[in-house]
């Protein structure tokens, strides 16, 4: 099975969602640094539509300026649009699977998809 987190290696839930991939037999994993790589508007909208969230759901509060921006009010294309120019305000880790893509906080929801 083909695996891909957007990890921050900074993040401790990424990082230990990280090692459960990493563990999981038969897993092979594709990490994206999503701080360096930016995922495109389109993939993140991908992304939320199969692991059946909104954009707003998969908005990073803590640390941001999400909230003070309107963002967790805003339309999908503009939350989107947020999260390409500054990446810090997607939620991580998202991994992706054959199975479905799961926001894994807490990490153990990477399991639902393994």
């Amino acid at each position: 099975m083909k695996a891909t987190i957007w990890h921050n290696p900074a993040c401790g839930t990424s990082r230990k969602t990280l090692a459960i991939l990493a563990d999981a037999p038969g897993v092979e994993v594709t990490v994206v640094e999503y701080l360096k790589t930016p995922p495109t508007a389109d993939k993140l909208a991908q992304l939320y539509r199969d692991a059946e969230m909104t954009p707003q759901a998969g908005l990073r509060l803590r640390g941001t300026d999400a909230a003070e921006r309107g963002l967790t009010e805003a339309d999908a294309a503009t939350v989107l649009a947020a999260m390409v120019a500054g990446p810090a305000l997607i939620e991580r880790p998202l991994v992706e699977t054959d199975r479905g893509v799961r926001l894994c906080r807490p990490q153990d929801r990477v399991f639902e998809i393994l």
